[in-house]
């Protein structure tokens, strides 16, 4: 018994004539007989009447063609559903964002989620790089947005852009008056920052150790609420424009850029190999790419994208490539 067969009687049983059903069906009178008569035998039953103004259901035939209907109708629904599971990506996806970025993106990515993927739970993760980079490598998070990541087998990235640290402090600090600092400027200057584990204190410490000089670190926090709370106090930080966004908005803190060299960090968006919803995780990867990009351009996000920065990102058998 097939599908094909099941259609064939019902055709039969509406038009009540097997040349018309025939017709309808695109197939010869012959073969959808022989279909009905292979039926008959299966069920052992007799699902015709035959006679010469054309045919009718017997009474299990009627039985049998109702049971037919509604095998056809469900196979429909089950086709339509994952139609739609296709369409509209449906599950939790976990994302781990980085202290210094969660507050300017995790709303704009929510929002942008909820509107386009309304079948999606967004759950939002804020962490240190070195944590969210192990979480993703063990498919604890989906996707995760890292700094300066390192190619690992159990993640796929795509490079969206480059940020730059700058010196930053409170509104009154005479630092502010400079139009730019050395770096090597920074071995004088109190300065609160994240600890060593932190991908920031790494970043100045590299390039302190290339240039013989050792940053004056004043305190050590790895809450940006805290340094946050620290610099309004009067000690300065080092820290993406974007991390202070909301306090130099506001007037009460402002930047100054470092020179000698300008320090940075590369920002991508990852996903685990190893999340168990790959649909929905590469929507929501391609969601805050999109996110990210439109910030930058807009001059919300102070960044440089990558050249040529993907349209999307799009999945290909066990690794994400750019298009």
């Amino acid at each position: 018994m097939d599908l094909r067969q099941l259609r064939s009687l019902i055709h039969i049983a509406d038009c009540g004539s097997l040349s018309r059903a025939a017709e309808i069906l695109r197939t010869s009178q012959p073969s959808l007989s022989l279909q009905i008569k292979h039926l008959e035998a299966e069920l052992g039953i007799e699902l015709l009447n035959r006679h010469a103004r054309g045919v009718t259901l017997t009474e299990l035939g009627h039985v049998f063609c109702e049971h037919a209907r509604t095998i056809l109708k469900d196979v429909e629904r089950a086709k339509d559903t994952i139609s739609t599971h296709v369409k509209s990506p449906t599950g939790k996806v976990s994302v781990g964002l980085p202290t210094s970025a969660c507050r300017g993106v995790s709303s704009r990515l929510m929002q942008s989620v909820a509107q386009k993927y309304p079948n999606i739970s967004v759950h939002i993760v804020e962490a240190m790089t070195g944590t969210l980079d192990e979480w993703v490598q063990l498919g604890r998070l989906d996707v995760a947005l890292l700094y300066d990541h390192k190619a690992f087998e159990n993640v796929a990235w795509t490079e969206m852009m480059v940020e730059d640290l700058m010196l930053i402090a409170a509104k009154g600090n005479p630092i502010l008056h400079r139009d730019s600092i050395t770096f090597s400027e920074l071995q004088d200057i109190p300065l609160v920052l994240p600890g060593r584990t932190h991908v920031l204190r790494y970043v100045i410490e590299r390039i302190s150790a290339r240039l013989g000089v050792e940053p004056n670190v004043a305190l050590e926090s790895d809450s940006l609420t805290a340094i946050a709370q620290m610099v309004s106090l009067g000690y300065v930080t080092v820290m993406p424009h974007f991390a202070m966004m909301d306090e130099i908005n506001r007037g009460e803190m402002s930047a100054v850029p470092i020179t000698e060299p300008t320090p940075s960090w590369r920002m991508s968006v990852v996903v685990s190999k190893r999340t168990i919803n790959t649909r929905s995780s590469h929507a929501v990867a391609t969601t805050l790419a999109e996110e990210i990009r439109s910030m930058v351009e807009n001059g919300i996000w102070k960044a440089r994208l990558r050249t040529q920065l993907p349209d999307r990102i799009v999945r290909r058998q066990d690794s994400l490539s750019v298009t």
